[in-house]
């Protein structure tokens, strides 16, 4: 399949904005670019042709099965999955005192800080939203080094027992 770029053809091109009815912003021209932005020429119609096609090479759930995700499928990049998966996050505990969490608060911090400044937002949450966010995911426990399956609010512990809280992302 072809790129945008290798269908580009000079004079093509789309003239879908209506012409501008406010007056025209001026710029501080040591923030404009000094050559043109490099765009595909092509024709309204080439364009829906394209993503069509790009469509069609998408597994998507009309076109057969897979297991989870079907609502959020994208695409998480290993290095993501390691980072998170270090031991400064991953043995956590919700009742953990918060003098001993400064580190992992720090990094949550600056990535809200850092995300709601490239988006403009006021705030943002950490917390999954649903669906394949999830639905594998949350607090998890062992007692005596054995995976209980239970709500902990009906478990009972004896003295000696070692408990470990866990946050999974994925049932494995």
């Amino acid at each position: 399949m072809k790129l945008l770029f290798e269908r580009s053809r000079p004079g093509r091109g789309n003239d879908l904005l209506p012409p501008c009815d406010v007056p025209v912003a001026q710029f501080d021209p040591s923030l404009l670019r000094g050559a043109p932005l490099r765009l595909p020429e092509i024709a309204e119609v080439d364009l829906g042709r394209h993503y069509t096609e790009l469509a069609k090479q998408t597994h998507g759930v009309n076109d057969g099965f897979y297991p989870l995700g079907s609502c959020t499928m994208k695409y998480n990049p290993r290095v993501n999955e390691e980072a998170a998966a270090q031991p400064g996050f991953t043995q956590l505990h919700p009742l953990q005192p918060v003098e001993t969490v400064q580190g992992a608060l720090e990094v949550l911090a600056t990535a809200e800080r850092l995300l709601c400044e490239i988006t403009g937002m006021d705030g943002m949450s950490f917390q999954p939203a649903a669906g394949a966010h999830g639905e594998a995911s949350g607090w998890t426990y062992t007692v005596n080094g054995e995976m209980v399956m239970d709500s902990c609010d009906t478990r009972t512990v004896q003295a000696g027992d070692q408990i470990l809280w866990t946050y999974v992302t994925a049932w494995t």
